[in-house]
């Protein structure tokens, strides 16, 4: 008898120390689990951080571009050459307000062999489906059917109020949806999950269709058909990039001038008007205010609700009046040149106030109040500006425009037009929305994917009528799916950290005197506390940079950074013997700028300028934003590349010898 309880005595210990095991492992498993996910989760979140970032340093680079327009315009000496294209850059080919649809139909004839969608005015629901389905098959619609549509879009648009007033009453759910910025897969899911516009199932889309991607043409078509359907259920506010001039930056002028080759010009000029028409705001049941941007303290919603919307074509052209004005100001106050960071500036013992329109005026100043500047910030806070945390309205420094709002600014709106629901796009969120300022503000953001593949959620919003807010969220998977969290993580960090060097190679010289400032001794190495110090003097992009050195410098044995690792797996695209280091860096850092005013240029669309053009454009382009380069380099480079002397360059071919490359990656892929 003892025996055998000796022995289950045995079996059990046995099994309790099995079980302990068993637990402990589990444990250890869970640890590095969460230490994984956790690992993870953080590589993920500088990556977005990288992108947003370099995105709006991109956005204050494209104010600058915007400034350089008007500097165009007032200062060019050949108004024969250049000056004519920046003040209509489709003059050739202006749409009449007048030409009838008829007229399109006797002026542009569609070819017998067009098998796309073949529109009759006015537009039936049938007509809406044949383009979704032309559109998911990736046909395009005929540049005359384009033209029909937009005319008669301006025509609908120019009926409608600034501000919109709907109600819930009518329908179960009002729908909202954020940013498209041109996935046309993203619309196509929200129809597919939350079905159709129609007069059951009314939507508000909330600005930014355009740019980035690669159907903006396809996504403005479908809402633009089903506006004119259902002119009362599809409502459209305007977005910051509804917008002519920031169409050149970021990418929809290039789509348009490709997909219609020979009636470009004519769509662009069309599209230019259109935007200028699009509502200004949406206001649910008198309680929730719909924008794309966001407000400041000054927003006036019943100014807003009166201007003439239209005037403003391109909030990237402010009135002329801001130029004179900050001239007067000049004349009055002593000035000095802000940092990119600086919101307040004391100067001659005066306080300066920078509105959020970047415009610096001493505070009591005696200038007379100008109607075309107050409508110009009015709605450029409205479509530029990001909610904070923090009380108080300051200028938004990192998109150069708009302006930062906080809780108390969005509750002395709430009271003023008796608002419960602020709800706004324009910013980007992982979860495709985020609630802020004690959920009195939603952001939504309706791309998923923005940056990479499996970068981010899209989310659009269902609201009741009891204005209770519903999200879902969605993403667009085509590859995603194939690969796991840690290979999807790895490729936005990838993309990310690609982006990154190659602003950092922009910046090549500027950062190596930074770095000397910090190497007394000449060694080539400082701490990481300096480096991180002076890439952040330089770069200002407001990023972890202590926790991305390993990804971007070597460090020693002793734990200092050999600064000048940073550019070891960089260079640029095709070395050119006559550019010299400056040269070669600054049009890098300025490719898209100049690409974009060599298009503006390049009246035929054949790819080749003049070198008159490209060397007057080029000075004054350097004279405008104070870039020291001797003019015979720039000529000596240009002469280079005249292969066949015939006194024209490819811009292109020039432009893409300045980008980076990635050596490693290109080791990889030979």
């Amino acid at each position: 008898m003892g025996s055998i309880i000796g022995t289950m005595g045995c079996s059990s210990s046995v099994a309790d120390r099995k079980s302990e095991n068993v637990i402990r492992a589990a444990i250890l498993i869970q640890k590095w689990y969460r230490f994984t996910m956790a690992r993870l989760e953080m590589r993920r979140r500088y990556s977005l951080s990288i992108f947003q970032s370099i995105e709006y340093a991109d956005e204050q680079d494209q104010l600058q571009l915007s400034n350089f327009f008007t500097f165009m315009l007032d200062h060019c000496t050949h108004p024969e050459a250049v000056s004519q294209i920046f003040t209509s850059p489709s003059a050739p080919q202006v749409v009449d307000e007048d030409l009838s649809l008829k007229e399109f139909e006797k002026k542009i004839a569609v070819p017998d062999s067009y098998y796309g969608p073949r529109l009759s005015f006015p537009l039936t629901v049938e007509d809406a489906n044949a383009l979704l389905h032309a559109f998911r098959n990736e046909q395009l619609l005929h540049a005359r059917y384009v033209l029909q549509l937009l005319s008669e879009t301006r025509r609908v648009l120019k009926e409608m109020p600034n501000i919109t007033h709907l109600s819930t009453s009518y329908s179960k759910e009002i729908t909202v949806c954020g940013d498209l910025h041109g996935n046309l897969d993203d619309l196509l899911l929200i129809f597919y999950k939350n079905g159709l516009p129609s007069e059951q199932n009314p939507y508000v889309f909330n600005g930014d269709f355009v740019d980035r991607g690669k159907n903006s043409m396809e996504i403005l078509i479908i809402l633009f058909a089903f506006l004119l359907i259902y002119p009362n259920d599809l409502h459209l506010n305007r977005g910051n990039h509804e917008d002519y001039i920031m169409n050149l930056r970021y990418g929809f002028t290039k789509e348009v001038s490709k997909k219609y080759k020979d009636h470009w010009k004519q769509i662009l000029s069309l599209l230019r008007d259109v935007f200028s028409w699009l509502p200004l705001a949406t206001i649910i049941d008198s309680k929730v205010l719909i924008l794309h941007g966001g407000i400041s303290d000054t927003t006036d919603l019943d100014f807003l609700n009166a201007l003439e919307r239209n005037k403003l074509k391109s909030l990237m052209r402010p009135p002329k009046s801001v130029g004179n004005r900050q001239d007067q100001v000049k004349k009055k106050t002593p000035m000095t040149k802000p940092s990119k960071h600086t919101a307040n500036q004391h100067v001659a013992g005066k306080k300066q106030h920078i509105s959020s329109s970047g415009f610096t005026e001493p505070s009591g100043s005696n200038l007379p109040p100008d109607p075309a500047l107050k409508e110009w910030k009015q709605i450029l806070d409205i479509l530029w500006s990001d909610p904070r945390s923090q009380n108080g309205c300051t200028p938004n420094k990192c998109r150069g425009g708009g302006c930062y709002f906080g809780p108390d600014v969005t509750a002395k709106l709430f009271e003023r037009y008796n608002l419960k629901m602020l709800i706004r796009s324009h910013e980007f969120k992982p979860e495709g929305y985020e609630i802020s300022h004690d959920g009195k503000v939603i952001t939504i953001f309706s791309a998923s994917n923005y940056y990479e593949e499996g970068s981010n959620r899209g989310a659009y919003i269902k609201l009741n009528p009891e204005l209770t807010p519903r999200f879902v969220q969605y993403q667009v998977s085509k590859l995603t799916r194939r690969k796991n969290l840690r290979e999807r993580v790895g490729t936005i960090e990838s993309s990310a950290l690609k982006s990154l060097r190659e602003k950092i190679y922009a910046h090549r010289s500027e950062l190596i005197s930074a770095f000397a400032q910090y190497d007394v001794n000449g060694t080539g190495r400082i701490s990481v506390n300096d480096w991180a110090a002076a890439m952040e003097s330089v770069l200002q992009l407001e990023l972890p940079w202590r926790m991305l050195r390993s990804q971007l410098a070597q460090m020693n044995p002793d734990g200092e950074v050999d600064f000048m690792s940073c550019f070891y797996d960089l260079k640029m695209g095709q070395p050119i013997k006559e550019a010299q280091p400056a040269l070669a860096e600054t049009l890098c850092r300025y490719r898209k700028d100049l690409e974009i005013i060599f298009n503006i240029i390049d009246k035929d669309h054949s790819g080749l300028i003049s070198l008159e053009e490209f060397s007057q454009t080029w000075r004054l382009f350097t004279s405008h934003l104070g870039i020291d380069i001797q003019d015979d380099s720039i000529d000596k480079l240009v002469l280079s590349i005249d292969y066949n002397k015939d006194g024209h360059i490819d811009f292109n071919e020039f432009l893409e010898a300045f980008h980076v490359v990635h050596r490693l990656e290109k080791k990889a892929t030979s």
